[in-house]
């Protein structure tokens, strides 16, 4: 296979680019292992009482993450995130007002494979989404499991990353100054194994727990479609049935995340590697589902709201789709 290797000419901007994009996949990849391997080593260094006070901090602090978090504008706002935004680009795209003084629940679709819309649009400032929704602050839900490893914690919470349980997004939903957005990626882990170009399959028939959440609250439901999102990488073929795929499955049963074997191309080059490829991805966020608040809903209200957050789902991409080149005949596949 011959390799397709970049331009010795590039801009320096487009440079920028792709070193920051590089920094996101490590800190998706490897950050959290490097975090970990730290603590533990300055353990056996002169520089001990480091990971010991840190120890102390994290002790006392270990509620945080479930109670909002603790956000840093300043590091949400950093100018290296305009040049994430910019390598794909990322574009927020806003189909009615929000009131401020409500709390919503975000429904991200799909997940792909490393939430590269959800991030750009919801962990970083540099998309708009503060002009676009003044009052409101998003909080994107994480895998409760990366909130356990020293250090990483901290970097996850700087950019309004929470964990997601219930305890966490109960704590966001009962603001009475309400402001505050809880984003799902509701497919979670197990549809990132579905990720790949022209993938429109998402897991949603048996995802019901974001909707008693919001009828227990009282929290409109947003319907969100990031178009591009499955686009930006190739993933090994793995259907389902096969051996890598029962294999996948029961590693994200057991450790709770999912290992999507994705590949894209390079930093020098084009043919292969784990950065993403430069596809636009356009997030657009719907008209919230308006609903009235149960403290304990019954099973048939929860699976009529269920119906009606799908019909609403499927006419935001049936809206939208041609527009982000999504060809005529193509459909959502619910899993």
């Amino acid at each position: 296979m011959l390799v397709d290797f970049a331009p010795l000419r590039i801009p320096l901007r487009r440079r920028l680019q792709t070193l920051v994009v590089l920094q996101w996949v490590f800190s998706f990849l490897a950050l959290a292992q490097c975090c970990l391997v730290l603590f533990v080593a300055l353990l056996f260094t002169r520089f001990w009482f480091v990971s010991v006070l840190y120890a102390t901090w994290w002790f006392w602090d270990r509620n945080t993450p479930y109670q909002g978090g603790r956000r840093f504008r300043y590091v949400r706002s950093l100018g290296l995130w305009g040049h994430f935004r910019d390598y794909f680009p990322i574009h927020l795209i806003k189909t009615t007002d929000l009131d401020p003084k409500k709390n919503y629940i975000f429904g991200f679709h799909p997940h792909g494979v490393l939430v590269a819309g959800a991030f750009g649009n919801f962990c970083t400032e540099l998309t708009g989404f503060q002009t676009l929704y003044p009052g409101l602050k998003p909080h994107m839900l994480m895998l409760p499991l990366w909130f356990r490893i020293p250090f990483f914690r901290d970097y996850l919470m700087s950019g309004g990353l929470v964990p997601s349980d219930k305890e966490s997004a109960k704590y966001l939903l009962r603001r009475k100054e309400g402001g505050n957005v809880a984003v799902i990626a509701i497919g979670g882990a197990p549809e990132a194994l579905d990720a790949r170009p022209g993938a429109f399959t998402l897991q949603l028939k048996n995802r019901k727990g974001f909707i008693k959440l919001a009828l227990q609250f009282g929290a409109p439901l947003v319907p969100v479609f990031s178009f591009g999102e499955n686009e930006v990488f190739n993933q090994v073929r793995n259907p389902k049935g096969s051996f890598l795929r029962r294999l996948q499955d029961r590693l994200q049963k057991l450790m709770g995340i999912s290992l999507p074997l994705f590949h894209a191309r390079g930093i020098f080059q084009y043919s292969f590697g784990f950065m993403p490829f430069r596809k636009p991805i356009h997030t657009v966020v719907g008209k919230p589902i308006e609903m009235e608040k149960r403290e304990s809903p019954t099973q048939e209200e929860i699976d009529e709201l269920h119906q009606r957050y799908t019909e609403e789902l499927s006419k935001l991409f049936e809206e939208h789709k041609t527009q982000y080149k999504v060809p005529e005949d193509r459909h959502l596949t619910f899993t």
